[in-house]
């Protein structure tokens, strides 16, 4: 049994693009941010509550390269990934982030479409490729063992919430 587990599953719409960059080592690497919303009745009121919470996804090498130009806003995904806290100081002030490490996409529909809701049913791609835009490949990335990535590139600056 391990000693621990940091498993993060995620489906959600994304926020924005996603922006590729490189890191001084040549490192690409990928983030976008992802929305996840849940709602509920409020017991005393009767009325639909909706909250929407906000994920910074960031993804590494290869896969960065070949999932950018499909990770577009609106976009229906499944990620699996493990979360990753980071801190800074910048002019004086302490600054923390946390990330989801992406190390698995599915791509459970396209803009406006339901992609199977709640209980699944998103095609991987291994399934037939959409019209709209070629199907891309579940794949598996991050940064090499052990190696979480050179995260003095990811600062505050770099969120666009």
């Amino acid at each position: 049994m391990p000693r621990s587990v940091n498993k993060v599953i995620l489906l959600g719409n994304l926020g924005r693009d996603a922006e590729l960059t490189f890191t001084p080592s040549g490192q690409a690497l990928s983030k976008v941010s992802l929305a996840t919303s849940r709602r509920w009745q409020d017991k005393s009121s009767g009325e639909w509550q909706e909250e929407t919470d906000w994920h910074n996804l960031v993804i590494w090498g290869k896969t960065a390269e070949n999932l950018t130009q499909y990770l577009t806003k609106g976009s229906r995904v499944y990620v699996e990934g493990r979360i990753k806290n980071r801190s800074w100081e910048k002019d004086g002030v302490k600054h923390y982030a946390t990330d989801i490490v992406v190390e698995d996409v599915v791509f459970a529909g396209g803009k406006g479409e339901s992609g199977g809701g709640e209980g699944g049913g998103g095609a991987r791609s291994e399934a037939r490729p959409r019209p709209a835009r070629p199907a891309a490949r579940p794949v598996q990335g991050g940064p090499p063992a052990g190696d979480d990535g050179p995260h003095e590139d990811l600062r505050d600056d770099d969120i666009p919430f």
